[in-house]
């Protein structure tokens, strides 16, 4: 019996012993990370979804260095696993994914996702749930998501789709010449944020928007918004994105549509002037659009990030994407807070995310930081679409506003800062 008892107690502490030696594993004494990627693979953005994770992967394998043999890198000491999973731009399957990635895959940072509504209505509220773990935001870029009652554990570097407008409603009143626009968007949070982004300074300038046409995401059929632009109009506004932006100019050109276009931030990007689509080439030059990145940036930081992209992703598209480089940034900004801690999450992360708090670093697009919300201040670019010798359409820089931040420069007792942007606020008929 007294044998019995003692292998019993031995066996009790070794079991105690493990559990301790195990729990320390988990709150960062040891073991591993696992960084949870969540992006679009299916639906009107499945393209940009698929460049979203190259900038995941190659802001990995340019901080860490090629992954070893188990397909793991290493970070501050501790191996570092990168779990995907696709969503379709919807809030209910964003949702799904996340939960799959915090309670079954046991991630201990998740990044993402890509769309404005998924971020919303999404994972800001599910953060919020869950304090113990950091969120840092994809490309995701609907204003209210850190604007307004932000989740404290949510981290945005990539900024918001308003701030990517920045300059553009000036460039579209002042150099342009336009007056008088109608609109074409998507009926959700990302592209009224870019409308409103939009409308702050055309419509501060004098201009008007005399109409506003908002689809379905995913929507195939434009005819009745294409029959429905008026005559005589100076340009249209248009913020829709990958095959969306694809399926509405197509048509809008094959119906004989001729009022100029000026785009939201993923309405000529690589992710559609890479595509095969059917848009007279002429039509769509000289289209100006504004966001975070603009392809003939010549600065040696962006020049060197688009040279590793294609080296790395010889089958991606001609240039990073707006959501390639985003999800670069906000994998790059985890990978340097966990080296400034040590590979250090215990005490419910409250040391990475107070070193995230304070983050400022370069980017391929210059100097990010965050502001009291935990969003990005960085520089923004107004852009023209030009062709290259060799045939391939980009967007050239025309112009950078530098350090943006979500106010745009207006302050925050603006009158049009006074409300959430929505499909009818802002308004300049």
């Amino acid at each position: 019996m007294r044998t019995r008892r003692m292998t019993l107690a031995r066996l009790l502490a070794v079991v105690f012993v493990g559990s301790l030696f195990a729990g320390a594993c988990q709150v960062g004494g040891g073991g591993e990370i696992k960084i949870g990627g969540l992006a679009t693979l299916e639906g009107p953005f499945a393209v940009p979804g698929q460049d979203s994770f190259r900038g995941m992967e190659l802001a990995l394998d340019e901080f860490a260095g090629p992954k070893d043999a188990d397909g793991k890198w290493t970070v501050a000491g501790k191996k570092v696993t990168l779990i995907k999973e696709g969503s379709d731009a919807t809030p209910d399957v964003a949702l799904a994914k996340a939960k799959k990635l915090i309670e079954q895959d046991n991630v201990d940072i998740l990044i993402g996702p890509l769309s404005g509504d998924e971020g919303l209505l999404a994972i800001k509220p599910y953060a919020k749930q869950n304090p113990e773990k950091t969120f840092l935001n994809g490309s995701s870029a609907a204003q209210d998501t850190t604007f307004r009652d932000p989740a404290p554990n949510f981290f945005r570097f990539s900024t918001d789709g308003a701030q990517w407008q920045a300059g553009l409603g000036s460039y579209a009143y002042d150099v342009k010449g336009y007056r008088n626009m109608v609109l074409v968007a998507e009926d959700y949070s990302f592209p009224y944020t870019q409308v409103g982004g939009f409308m702050y300074e055309f419509c501060d300038k004098g201009g008007h928007v005399v109409q506003k046409f908002w689809t379905k995401l995913g929507e195939k059929d434009y005819s009745a918004v294409v029959s429905g632009i008026p005559a005589g109009i100076d340009a249209i506004y248009v913020a829709l994105g990958g095959a969306d932006a694809i399926n509405f100019l197509t048509q809008y050109q094959a119906a004989g549509g001729t009022a100029p276009m000026v785009g939201g931030s993923i309405t000529v990007d690589q992710t559609v002037l890479g595509a095969q689509a059917n848009i007279p080439e002429d039509y769509i030059l000289g289209t100006p659009s504004a966001g975070p990145i603009a392809d003939s940036n010549d600065e040696p930081a962006w020049l060197a990030f688009v040279d590793a992209y294609q080296k790395a992703f010889p089958d991606g598209l001609p240039s990073p994407s707006l959501f390639a480089h985003a999800y670069y940034i906000e994998t790059k900004a985890a990978l340097l807070a966990l080296e400034e801690v040590n590979g250090d999450l215990s005490g419910g992360q409250k040391k990475f995310m107070e070193a995230l708090s304070k983050l400022k670093f370069d980017t391929p697009t210059g100097p990010v930081g965050l502001d009291a919300n935990r969003n990005g201040i960085a520089n923004q670019y107004v852009t023209e679409v030009a062709k290259k010798d060799d045939g391939s359409l980009y967007n050239k820089v025309v112009s950078v506003t530098q350090a943006v931040d979500q106010t745009l420069g207006l302050g925050a007792d603006s009158p049009y800062l006074a409300q959430p942007v929505s499909r009818d606020f802002p308004s300049c008929p």
